[in-house]
């Protein structure tokens, strides 16, 4: 009995003790993350900035503190997921900041759409302008976003045991048809547009003739671009570089790599340093290293208070009616967005906005209501919709009513259709050993059952009223595009096109970036003096901990399992009701 107590106290003692510890350590935790937001970055003499190209990239960057708190357990010195506005006003402040000498691109793995790649690129090339230098390396295996990056800078140097993974673009879509066959789920499916291919993998088994056509299309379309941008940073013509493509470089030699001229020098990590230093002028210990988020908290010298603005408000990731509650990630809900746009709308101060857009669709429903805000904001100012990597299906539906639409040529929009889908679970239950029965007091009481088919007289209603939001899309965009809804649908039927394309095609008035969006803003405002301001308001360090601590500790838990990525999925589908104007699938690139 003695020996049970005092396994029991020492048990529990043990348990308080470890209760304390992690709480001292929460409390020090807390306290550094508060700290860090708040801290106010100094640029020492003869610093480079150090820009990582790698891991995912954000439209809309916010310090995610549990991210950091990954990084620091891992050891690793990277500033996480940055976003493609803090990389860009980062770089519009070094070329501005006389102690920067420089920009260092450690490239390697960056995942995001070509626009985002073409903003970061431009923005190096306005860099360059300042007559400072951009070096680039490749540590270890550089993909091609990140190369066709890099590929504007001064030079660019690898590890011998470095790799090139250029390989041009494709598309490989997976349908779950004979799947759903094998295990009894049925979909039913309800659509509008030849080319609205989002329900193609769950009735198809391979793609149809329409959505080649466009894929095809638009894919060459956004390879073209960066082939021509690559080809003339690099001092070759288009069939000579895409020939060393063909050669597959991935596997190829670092020596071949700078024999053909897609690297300049070949050197490893240590002697980089020296590289930079000597390129600067000054002594490896005189060197320092400057990050995005560090840089962009030095006060900009000689900026004066504006008291007219330019709202840029971002609305990024998949369109839904209701949020879901983790804290984190990109996505457009559309009460916020609405509640944003109020705000800006009863703002003496702004006098006109821009709507940055980066999404591929989703609710319909929520794209409408969204929709109907805009229309109210640009009565009493003007309103241009600037375009990232995607604003297709919802996405070009929330940006049709701005006064005039800017996109990257390599944009990704259109989209114009409407889609359902309804699954028949019948013969699953009955494999499975599920039975169900049904009472009920009306015709339609049941409807949606997954347990059943639907009846005739459900599809009809189901199609009628895919066939009705089909033709309200096509008449918001008719009218905010001021054009006739038969020339829309000459263009829509959910086909894909990108910004090149859609120019010529009168869905955006001109190719361009957000810097372009806001300079049109203040021109229709007739603004000369004015300060550019981001919404929704950035949350400081402690805020975002307090909210992510729900998020955060649920995708600890998940992992990122197969099996937690189908509940993501499933969870996505129950955030939305009703019909979906969502483009096929995401189109991104390393």
């Amino acid at each position: 009995m003695k020996s049970f107590f005092k396994t029991t106290l020492a048990a529990t003692l043990g348990v308080i003790l470890a209760s304390v510890i992690s709480g001292i350590l929460g409390i020090i935790l807390f306290a550094a993350i508060a700290s860090s937001g708040n801290k106010t970055g100094v640029v020492e003499e003869n610093s480079i900035l150090k820009l990582n190209l790698n891991g995912s990239l954000m439209e809309y960057g916010v310090e995610d503190p549990f991210a950091s708190l990954s990084s620091m357990m891992n050891g690793d010195s990277s500033e996480g997921t940055l976003g493609l506005d803090e990389i860009c006003t980062a770089i519009k402040n070094a070329k501005n900041n006389d102690n920067i000498k420089g920009i260092y691109l450690k490239t390697g793995l960056l995942s995001a759409g070509a626009a985002s790649f073409e903003e970061i690129r431009l923005a190096l090339e306005d860099f360059k302008e300042s007559g400072k230098f951009i070096y680039a390396y490749i540590e270890q295996t550089c993909e091609q976003g990140a190369y066709y990056i890099s590929s504007v800078a001064d030079s660019i140097f690898m590890n011998p045991s470095g790799s090139v993974g250029i390989y041009g673009l494709s598309s490989t879509p997976i349908f779950f048809t004979d799947l759903f066959k094998k295990v009894g789920i049925e979909p039913q499916i309800f659509k509008v547009g030849t080319y609205k291919s989002a329900v193609e993998p769950f009735m198809n088994t391979e793609m149809s003739a329409a959505n080649k056509e466009q894929t095809i299309s638009y894919m060459n379309s956004i390879w073209n671009k960066m082939l021509n941008d690559m080809s003339v940073s690099r001092g070759m013509s288009k069939k000579e570089l895409n020939s060393i493509i063909d050669e597959f470089p991935m596997f190829q030699t670092a020596e071949r790599m700078v024999e053909c001229g897609l690297i300049d020098s070949l050197c490893y990590i240590p002697d980089m340093k020296e590289v930079l230093a000597k390129r600067t002028g000054v002594e490896s210990k005189e060197l320092h290293y400057i990050g995005v988020r560090e840089l962009n908290k030095v006060p900009v010298e000689g900026e004066k208070y504006q008291a007219d603005k330019i709202a840029v408000l971002y609305t990024a990731g998949q369109i839904f009616d209701k949020s879901s509650g983790m804290g984190s990630g990109e996505e457009i809900v559309y009460t916020p967005v609405i509640e944003e746009l109020e705000k800006l709308r009863k703002d003496d101060h702004v006098k006109a906005v821009v709507l940055r857009v980066n999404s591929p669709g989703g609710s319909a429903y929520a794209s409408e209501q969204i929709c109907q805000a805009i229309k109210e904001l640009k009565k009493v100012k003007p309103v241009i919709a600037s375009m990232g990597d995607y604003a297709a299906s919802g996405g070009y539906y929330i940006s049709s009513n701005a006064d005039s639409i800017i996109a990257s040529p390599t944009t990704i929009t259109g989209s114009i259709g409407i889609f359902g889908m309804f699954y028949n679970a019948e013969k699953l239950a009955q494999k499975v050993g599920l039975h169900y029965d049904m009472v009920k007091t009306n015709r339609f009481s049941d409807f949606g059952n997954m347990l059943r088919a639907m009846t005739p007289g459900e599809k009809a209603l189901m199609q009628a009223n895919i066939e009705r939001g089909y033709e309200l899309f096509v008449n918001r965009c008719a009218v905010g595009r001021n054009m006739k809804a038969e020339d829309i649908k000459k263009v829509a039927e959910g086909r894909v096109w990108t910004g090149e394309q859609a120019l010529s095609l009168g869905l955006v008035d001109k190719l361009g970036y957000v810097n372009d969006a806001i300079e049109m803003a203040a021109n229709m405002a007739g603004l000369s003096e004015y300060s550019v301001v981001s919404y929704p308001e950035k949350k400081d360090a402690v805020t975002a901990l307090m909210e992510g601590l729900t998020g955060g500790a649920q995708t600890l838990m998940q992992g990122n399992s197969a099996q937690a990525h189908f509940e993501n999925i499933l969870k996505d589908l129950q955030r939305n009701s009703g019909s979906l104007a969502l483009m096929p699938y995401t189109f991104s690139q390393y």
